[in-house]
């Protein structure tokens, strides 16, 4: 049973923490998202292996002048807890593990496929086969988007949004994948489907990432021309929070387990639009949102506007609750007489 805790509270706050990932915008998006909400004081150490290391990782240590020696990548003093996700950070949470003993906690976010020894907790998402005493599930990954995040958000109206009639659909695009393809006919069914609710007299902030074609992005602006809107264009700041924050309805392309998560923290109506592909992972990932009453599969006509409810899911905020949990637990066992 995951452990509640008020969105609020920080209950590791000012404990220091490393996170360890690549350069992936996702991974680091996931992994920031727990120490923010456990209130870690953290660094940020991205690795990069090379050559045999990187092609073997997870399985291969890191080189030793990269866990050994001042300025080296595993260099004490120790952090309190280490979170790492992502296939080139295991070998170096692995080296930490053995380096600092019990005096780090260490999570693993996503399977590391080096088995449950990998770290003191591992969590994955629920559509994730992997379990044991030391693995948590949630529904969604973890993410920076928190509760206290968008009320705050929701406090103040930028002019721009402000100036858009409701209701306000944000439309945020993803692009292919190793999973997924964005076919000629893909694109024409989101079209259509854009083109039916923008006749519901909806308007329309429009983010794409930066794996969205062009010719997506263009059919998304045809089909939406007609309706006040605001399409993001990748310059200046990102107005993606505002658009989760201040959107009535939200549609997600099915791409991304992180986006569709994201817009799951809203407690807005989310409609799914899937692309061609696929795999088992995602679609157990997507019945699962939409059992749960977030989420619905976008269909290509609209002949009126469903809107619903449900309470938001703060994936890394339930995540960081068991964290706390655990790692008081590991500081007692650390205390207790030998």
């Amino acid at each position: 049973m995951m452990r509640e805790v008020s969105s609020s509270e920080r209950p590791l706050r000012g404990a220091r923490g490393w996170i360890i990932t690549d350069d992936k915008v996702g991974m680091i998006v996931q992994c920031r998202g727990v120490a923010d909400a456990l209130g870690l004081h953290y660094v940020h150490k991205q690795v990069a292996p090379t050559g045999l290391a990187r092609v073997l990782s997870p399985w291969l240590l890191p080189s030793r002048s990269e866990r050994c020696g001042e300025g080296s990548v595993l260099a004490a003093p120790w952090p309190d807890i280490a979170i790492a996700t992502g296939r080139q950070s295991i070998p170096y949470i692995r080296a930490l593990k053995r380096l600092a003993g019990r005096a780090t906690f260490t999570l693993v976010l996503q399977n590391p496929r080096t088995g449950l020894r990998t770290a003191d907790l591992i969590w994955v998402p629920e559509h994730d086969r992997l379990r044991g005493e030391n693995v948590i599930t949630t529904l969604t990954s973890p993410h920076s988007i928190s509760g206290a995040r968008l009320a705050e958000l929701r406090r103040v109206l930028p002019e721009a949004i402000a100036a858009l009639p409701a209701p306000r659909a944000a439309i945020i695009l993803g692009g292919p994948s190793s999973s997924h393809q964005f076919v000629a006919a893909d694109v024409q069914r989101l079209a259509a489907a854009l083109a039916s609710l923008a006749a519901r007299d909806v308007s329309f902030m429009i983010t794409p990432s930066r794996r969205t074609p062009p010719a997506l992005l263009a059919a998304v602006a045809e089909a939406t021309h007609a309706r006040p809107r605001i399409v993001w264009n990748g310059e200046g700041d990102n107005p993606y929070p505002q658009f989760l924050a201040h959107a009535d309805l939200l549609v997600v392309t099915g791409d991304s387990v992180n986006m569709t998560g994201e817009a799951c923290a809203t407690g807005r109506p989310v409609f799914v639009f899937m692309p061609s592909g696929g795999s088992a992972k995602f679609m157990r990932f997507h019945a699962a949102l939409t059992r749960y009453g977030a989420t619905r599969p976008l269909p290509e006509r609209l002949d009126c506007l469903p809107l619903w409810t449900y309470q938001p899911l703060d994936s890394a905020r339930a995540i960081a609750a068991e964290v706390a949990e655990r790692w008081r637990q590991h500081r007692e066992g650390l205390r207790a007489p030998r």
